[in-house]
């Protein structure tokens, strides 16, 4: 049974804005982390598939297609009650408990889901070896592709049930814009300036949206910037080409002294060869004869190597 196309579906209600008493701010910015809220819509789809799979597992007459929308509405709610419930149940851990519990929104949401999964497996899930086989999670992975094939639970849907989760759990508004104002034009003035914010890279290729306050902290690691070489060349390189620029086509990438082989160690910048062969021709001339004549004594070698250099010289080499 195919999963049901429609979108129609329960999301936690919008606050109103209202006025609020005389001299009370009235109006909040409702702006999240881009990347956090992201980040929570992708535990949805595999949260659901586990549960509904989990869920009709041995049943003759039963889908995990089948049960997807009355679950999908049951997990709304269920997160939305949890993270409404999230202060009191925070102060219950904390007085009851040594076990450290992250605040991190989206590991919070994420247990959320889990749990949510974990109470909708029935009889013979929870009695069977069903929960360790590797046939459920064949079984989960197809219906999450049969989900997103069928535009089952759009990303844009699935995002504005993050932002209301994430504004519940979020207790010290690291991820989430908590100002106020008294009117619409200071809002606005408001958005615009937002650390939360929506930006878009500027990197010529990188499709990432981030929130304006961490748009330099991206900035600064983005695989699409183009940043002068790490080995110093006059070359400026798109990060993620770095590596492979440094090992391949880098000037300045260091290799080895054409005569390594008969005596010379030195590494150098591969554009400097021909000036580090013409500063040192007189010792590569004496590690050459060295090779040839083993049984030469320094002398000898060094009168040899004379002869040579007034041999090159006379005819300007």
């Amino acid at each position: 049974m195919d999963v049901p196309t429609t979108n129609v579906e329960l999301v936690p209600e919008k606050e109103t804005i209202k006025e609020g008493k005389e001299g009370c701010p009235a109006f909040h910015c409702d702006l999240c982390d881009t990347e956090i809220v992201y980040k929570i819509t992708r535990v949805f789809l595999p949260g659901l598939a586990a549960a509904c799979v989990d869920n009709t597992t041995g049943g003759l007459f039963r889908s995990p297609a089948s049960v997807a929308v009355d679950m999908r509405k049951e997990m709304i709610d269920y997160l939305t009650q949890r993270s409404e419930s999230f202060v009191a149940e925070t102060i219950i851990l904390e007085g009851g408990t040594n076990t450290e519990v992250s605040d991190h929104p989206y590991d919070i949401i994420s247990d959320f889901v889990d749990d949510f999964a974990s109470s909708k497996r029935n009889f013979f899930s929870r009695v069977s070896g069903w929960l360790l086989s590797e046939k459920r999670e064949d079984n989960i992975d197809d219906f999450i592709q049969e989900m997103e094939e069928n535009r089952f639970w759009l990303t844009d849907r699935r995002e504005v049930i993050a932002q209301t989760l994430l504004k519940n759990v979020d207790l010290k508004n690291t991820f989430h814009c908590d100002k106020k104002f008294h009117t619409t034009e200071e809002l606005a003035e408001h958005v615009v300036n937002c650390g939360f914010r929506s930006l878009n890279c500027k990197n010529e290729g990188c499709t990432v949206v981030v929130c304006a306050s961490k748009l330099e902290t991206h900035d600064s690691a983005c695989p699409f910037k183009i940043i002068p070489c790490e080995q110093k060349c006059s070359d400026s390189i798109m990060r993620r080409e770095m590596d492979r620029h440094c090992i391949t086509i880098c000037p300045m990438k260091l290799v080895n002294c054409p005569f390594y082989s008969v005596g010379c160690q030195s590494t150098i910048a591969r554009c400097r060869i021909q000036q580090h062969c013409s500063e040192d021709f007189h010792l590569h001339l004496v590690f050459a004869l060295q090779n040839i004549h083993k049984g030469a004594t320094e002398e000898d070698l060094k009168e040899r190597v004379d002869q040579i250099v007034k041999v090159c010289h006379s005819f300007n080499i």
